[in-house]
């Protein structure tokens, strides 16, 4: 088996270990187990535990980062843009149910992380949404006031609650399509430009 490949095997996991059994809870020993190596294997590729949970939030934000792009790349339309962001944000706690319980409850229970790791791939996420905003103004589509550092901030914390309530409640009332649809409209209601036609 090639680096990567065992490299990417103990990420995977990790993510289900930690998911399971909680960040805290979790041993090397448990994610060795779920990888089907040696522990001392685990030591080859992470300092330690703390380290494949960073690795875990680079990696994966960084996979989502670009599918987001991409997706975002077929739209003319900034209000579908954003649109689209919310729909990909939100179906990852369907597709990579896991993933969401990593990133939603076990990252932010570990202070040593938030305190101490430059959150450099988040901030690149969360910058789609601000570039976003930016278009919409060059286009006159958006309000020339709104600050697109408070936008991407109340855009995305919107989103990251309905994913936090998903994650806590697997029976949700709402659908990822319309979830997305209100959050983006809603949203839309107080940047929009009033002199903007309605979207087609």
């Amino acid at each position: 088996m090639r680096t990567s490949d065992k490299h990417q095997k103990i990420i995977q996991a990790a993510i289900k270990v930690f998911a399971r059994k909680g960040f805290f809870s979790a041993r090397i020993s448990d994610i060795a187990k779920e990888a089907r190596v040696a522990d001392g294997t685990i030591y080859l590729y992470f300092n330690n535990k703390y380290d494949i949970l960073i690795s875990i939030f680079e990696e994966e934000i960084g996979k989502i980062i670009l599918q987001v792009k991409l997706a975002i790349e077929q739209e003319d339309d900034p209000r579908q843009m954003l649109e689209v962001f919310a729909r990909h944000h939100l179906s990852l706690v369907e597709e990579k149910r896991e993933l969401a319980e990593v990133l939603q409850m076990e990252l932010r229970q570990s202070n040593k992380f938030m305190k101490e790791y430059r959150n450099t791939k988040f901030i690149e996420y969360v910058d789609i949404i601000s570039a976003i905003i930016h278009k919409g103004q060059e286009m006159k589509l958006f309000r020339a006031d709104v600050l697109p550092g408070v936008a991407k901030r109340a855009f995305f914390g919107a989103l990251d609650e309905m994913s936090r309530l998903w994650v806590l409640s697997p029976d949700p009332t709402y659908t990822i399509a319309e979830t997305a649809k209100q959050i983006s409209d809603i949203f839309l209601v107080g940047v929009i430009n009033k002199n903007t036609p309605a979207r087609a």
